[in-house]
């Protein structure tokens, strides 16, 4: 049986008096992937920061195993074009040896733009180079933030598989927040919707089925054409224009 690493037990939120996440109950296990999809302003950001443990919930029960060592990969990477940095020196900026940071970059199969300056990586060897420092410290959570962003079809694909070959590698287990369920589909274990309140949950087949999905996505794979009718303001996700359907717990 899995590992469970994190457990969040109706998880309540508030910003400036709107709630933002409602009685949210989510199990991370070591070994599994959870991809966590939702609208614009849903709240998938500030449940991320309550998960890494950079905000606190109004109120519920977090659990974390003693033995958690969390790795993140941010949505983007913003580095001033003028600052002489290469691939391997953005990593040893975590504290690692250069060691370290050359089988970092192998795992993602980037080893050979070691010496090359970052601001001179594609979009994809950005995303590459980003997972490779999230995985430094060989960590049982790795947290996710839309990995794939900015990255063509087929880079997308090569880097799902990469994150489901270095979860198995490293036995860890995985948050990973995505607008394209299609996509990761192959890649993930459990799906989580959230719009403020969990919507639907389970394997990927079966959540794309289930009404409260359709509701808000309908039956495209192009989930964020579709809006929701919480107007409230997240700390890092987008405002919505409040118009369009909503899910109902299923």
């Amino acid at each position: 049986m899995a590992k469970l690493i994190v457990s969040l037990d109706k998880i309540n939120k508030r910003f400036a008096g709107k709630l933002v996440l409602e009685d949210v109950s989510l199990q991370l296990k070591q070994g599994e992937i959870t991809t966590l999809i939702g609208p614009n302003g849903a709240g998938k950001s500030t449940l991320v920061r309550i998960v890494l443990g950079l905000l606190k919930p109004d109120s519920g029960d977090i659990k974390r195993t003693s033995d958690l060592k969390v790795g993140y990969m941010p949505q983007k990477l913003a580095i001033d074009p003028t600052l002489p940095i290469s691939t391997c020196r953005f990593l040893q900026l975590a504290n690692t040896s250069h060691q370290a940071c050359h089988e970092a970059l192998e795992s993602v199969g980037i080893a050979h733009l070691a010496a090359t300056p970052i601001q001179e990586l594609s979009g994809g060897e950005v995303q590459r180079a980003l997972l490779a420092r999230a995985v430094l410290r060989k960590p049982n959570l790795l947290v996710l933030d839309e990995p794939v962003q900015g990255v063509d079809v087929n880079g997308q694909n090569t880097l799902y598989r990469m994150i489901n070959d270095l979860a198995k590698t490293l036995n860890c287990g995985v948050l990973m927040v995505s607008h394209d369920l299609h996509l990761v589909m192959s890649a993930t274990d459990q799906v989580v919707c959230l719009n403020r309140h969990i919507c639907c949950q389970g394997h990927p087949e079966h959540v794309t089925q289930d009404p409260a999905y359709i509701d808000i996505f309908g039956q495209t794979t192009a989930p964020y054409s579709h809006h929701h009718d919480h107007d409230h303001s997240l700390h890092g996700d987008v405002l919505d224009d409040g118009h369009g359907e909503h899910c109902d717990h299923g």
